[in-house]
Formats: structure tokens, sequence, C-alpha cells
């Protein structure tokens, strides 16, 4: 080949460049690779644009109004993570719902199963006053129709100054149904006693007497 024919890197011979300036296979999926990323970040630059300009929506779109429901603040000062606290203030809440047109005297129990389940129960008072029922009857019954047979303790809350223990049927169904579980007594504030069932109710009849 003469010296006119050759021609120079980079210059083209006829339709194609020439060998050594051609690029090879991996150079050109290389840039195809580039351009595809630069299409992706404009694109992904765009949606972001979109949503900054996007009119914002107000909180009442972004949120239920569930989670903004007040709590009592009596219930929201027990509520510290200890467990007796959190059974008191579930035994306060069920106070709330006592039936006590007669009395007057509102009192709220919370039953606490083996599997952390809370049973809570009010009093109920009857115009003939003997079918009045307990909190802490009520809420046994409730636990025991639901298929709850195992307890650990009982709250019983009143609006008292002074501790208010279950009344003797109560001590009796409790030891029957629960056996010697613990039994907080608290007010709306504070714990005013705790006592094993075995100290109110010290000699018991039960069924071990009827075995005999």
């Amino acid at each position: 080949m003469s010296g006119s024919d050759r021609h120079k890197p980079g210059e083209w011979a006829g339709d194609r460049r020439h060998n050594a300036e051609r690029r090879s296979g991996t150079d050109r999926r290389r840039k195809k690779h580039r351009r595809k990323a630069d299409v992706a970040r404009e694109a992904a630059n765009r949606r972001v644009v979109e949503r900054r300009v996007a009119p914002r929506r107000s909180g009442s779109d972004r949120r239920s109004e569930i989670g903004w429901q007040p709590v009592p603040l009596e219930q929201a000062l027990l509520m510290d993570f200890k467990p007796e606290q959190s059974l008191l203030a579930a035994a306060i809440d069920a106070r709330r719902h006592a039936q006590a047109h007669y009395s007057g005297f509102k009192v709220g129990a919370a039953l606490e199963a083996a599997d952390g389940r809370v049973i809570t129960g009010c009093n109920i008072e009857n115009a003939t006053y003997g079918l009045t029922l307990c909190a802490e009857r009520v809420a046994l019954v409730k636990a025991l129709s639901e298929g709850v047979t195992v307890f650990t303790r009982i709250a019983v809350v009143a609006d008292t100054e002074d501790p208010t223990p279950p009344c003797g049927p109560c001590r009796q169904l409790l030891w029957e149904y629960c056996g010697d579980i613990e039994v907080i007594l608290g007010n709306l504030s504070r714990t005013a006693g705790r006592h094993r069932l075995s100290q109110l109710l010290p000699l018991p009849f039960d069924r071990r007497l009827l075995e005999g």
C-alpha cells in the first residue's frame, strides 16, 4: 500500500473509521449504560420536583382522629408501665360504669388472668338491695363466662381514703375460683393496700371440706 493510500489515526477511510480508532464492544456498552443512568437520574429529579410543588395534605388527611382522643388525667397518671398501676387504672376506668343509683358508692375491679388478660367489673345495684352485684363478682363472672379460669391478682378501687376490701361473699367466690391471689386495694390516686386472699379469708370453706 502506498503512502497516499494510508490514513492517519482518526481519519475516515471511505465510510469506516480506521481500525485503530474503533471502540470495542465493551466501550460501547459502557456508554449505553451511562446514557440509561443519566435518563433514570433525570426522571428521578423530575419526580422530586413534582412532589415538592404538589399541594401538601392537611394533618386531618394524613392522620386518623382516633389517635387524638383525650385521655383522662387520673388514668394517664397511673399508666406508667408498672403492672400494678396499670391494673389499678383498669379498675378506675371500670368504676366509671358503676350503677350505684341508691348508695352512690361506686366501685371498680380489674381481675388479671395468668395469660395477662384483664377482665373488669363494676358494682350493679338493684332496688331490692339484696340483688346488688359487687364489682369483684361481676369481673369474676365475666371472666369465667369467657373461659378464663386461672388468675393471678385483682385490683379493687373506690373513691375513699382508706382501702375498700372485698366483702365476705366476694372473698368466698374469689377463693373458690381464683385461689390465694393477690388483692390490690386502691383509690383514685394511689395504692392503699396489698394483701393475699388467704389473709382476708384465713379459714375458708371450700371443696376440700366436701371431699371428706
